[in-house]
């Protein structure tokens, strides 16, 4: 459970646009202080005297020069936000709000605020430092040396962002952020442990169980609602097995859910009780937002969103709906060469202790194809490529299951384009058709 409420934390932060901007003006705090206790202990007069020339100016001109540093990291500062905000506004209209997440959780942008915040911070701390009292007088020439650099490598900064805000806005840069988290996501799902089955004591239990499980199982209920960010699997499978129980849980990642909706049904009902219903409402993360996080569903669905307002008539942009099915042609390429998880999963002493809700591919590929089908009948690039994509994940799958998923949206496409397309391109449609139907008969 710990792990889980890190991992929520940790998207929280990442999310916020204050954090990574806190932890850099508190170094540059501590930074500050450093810097003038050095200044305090005379190792300037020191460095001065072995010929080392830190700063050669006077009081007056320290203030001004610490007072236009100050203020041109400050203004530069609220054009960066200010930049941020019109980024975030664009691809919000342009690929959809969900992408706006992407965006938030971008360390670039975060760094680079923080940075001009910081440097305004400690020119404030050195600039209040200096004196300029007769004898009393004091400038502290490391300090400024030091303010010197920041205000260098902030402009350093300033040209990086300026670079970073100009491409973070382009639909491939979008797409393939999507899609590299898609990637990593696919890797992580699959690499749990959750669902390997045992063949030898599978069948037998489960066909037990199926026959009256519905009628003798007790419901646990939401007690919240939102989206399920996490589930987690381990402490579930601890307490089914303290408690000699079996859960079938009715819920997976990504799902909405409203109090009172059923989570999980218990078997033996008897067992069932208000101490057990907290537990289990404890292992599902919920969170006001989706994300991607055990939710492979999520990435495919804002790879669909920005398909669909690509070949929407506001926009007309047939070209980036073809990149975001040729990203999605290459997750699902992947997970038919994977193992999909099983539905049921054992403890060390081979009972089943779990049936859990798992995605499927059949499922993956009505959530890739579905909608992208249905908008784009009558872009006849965006068809052919459809048909294409398809033909290619049929040489990568080997399964008969998976081959009818992909020979079903095949036969829609097709029968989708008889309709409403010209005579020419109905053949080229035609021609794509017998080709998927070629390479699902030889793999």
């Amino acid at each position: 459970m710990k792990k889980y409420n890190r991992i929520k934390l940790r998207e929280g932060l990442r999310s916020s646009y204050w954090f990574v901007p806190l932890l850099i003006t508190g170094a540059a705090i501590a930074l500050a202080f450093f810097m003038l206790r050095l200044d305090l202990t005379g190792k300037s007069e020191l460095m001065e005297k072995s010929g080392l020339k830190i700063y050669t100016g006077g009081a007056d001109s320290a203030l001004t020069l610490l007072s236009t540093i100050a203020s041109s990291m400050i203004t530069v500062a609220g054009t960066v936000f200010s930049v941020t905000l019109v980024a975030l506004t664009l691809a919000s209209q342009q690929f959809g709000p969900r992408v706006l997440r992407n965006f938030m959780q971008d360390i670039k942008f975060q760094f680079v605020l923080g940075t001009f915040i910081a440097t305004f911070i400690y020119c404030l701390l050195v600039l209040w430092s200096v004196h300029t009292d007769g004898k009393q007088a004091f400038i502290p020439k490391i300090s400024i040396a030091v303010a010197i650099l920041l205000a260098m490598a902030s402009i350093a900064v300033l040209i990086y962002f300026i670079h970073h805000a100009s491409t973070s806005i382009h639909a491939w840069h979008i797409i393939r952020e999507i899609s590299d988290e898609l990637e990593s996501n696919i890797d992580y799902v699959f690499s749990e442990n959750l669902g390997n089955s045992h063949p030898n004591h599978k069948g037998q239990l489960v066909e037990e169980i199926a026959r009256d499980f519905e009628q003798k199982a007790y419901p646990i209920l939401a007690t919240g609602s939102g989206y399920i960010r996490a589930i987690d699997y381990d402490c579930l499978m601890k307490i089914a097995k303290s408690k000699d129980l079996v859960l079938h849980l009715k819920q997976r990642p990504g799902k909405f859910i409203v109090r009172g909706s059923k989570l999980v049904r218990v078997f033996p009902f008897e067992r069932g009780n208000q101490k057990l219903t907290k537990q289990m409402n404890q292992a599902f993360i919920l969170g006001r937002e989706r994300t991607a996080f055990q939710d492979v569903e999520f990435s495919i669905k804002q790879l669909v969103e920005i398909a669909i307002r690509a070949i929407s008539p506001a926009v007309n942009d047939p070209f980036t709906a073809i990149r975001c099915i040729d990203q999605l042609s290459v997750a699902l390429c992947r997970l038919t060469q994977g193992e999909f998880p099983s539905a049921y999963c054992y403890d060390d002493n081979d009972q089943l202790r779990l049936i859990a809700d798992q995605v499927t591919f059949a499922g993956l590929v009505d959530d890739a194809f579905h909608q992208i089908r249905q908008y784009a009948r009558q872009e006849v690039a965006v068809t052919i490529r459809l048909l294409e994509a398809i033909a290619t994940i049929a040489e990568y799958t080997h399964n008969k299951n998976n081959h009818a998923a992909l020979l079903r949206h095949a036969n829609m496409i097709r029968r989708g384009s008889q309709d409403l397309l010209e005579k020419l391109d109905r053949e080229d449609v035609e021609f794509r058709y017998q080709v998927v139907l070629q390479r699902l008969n030889n793999s």
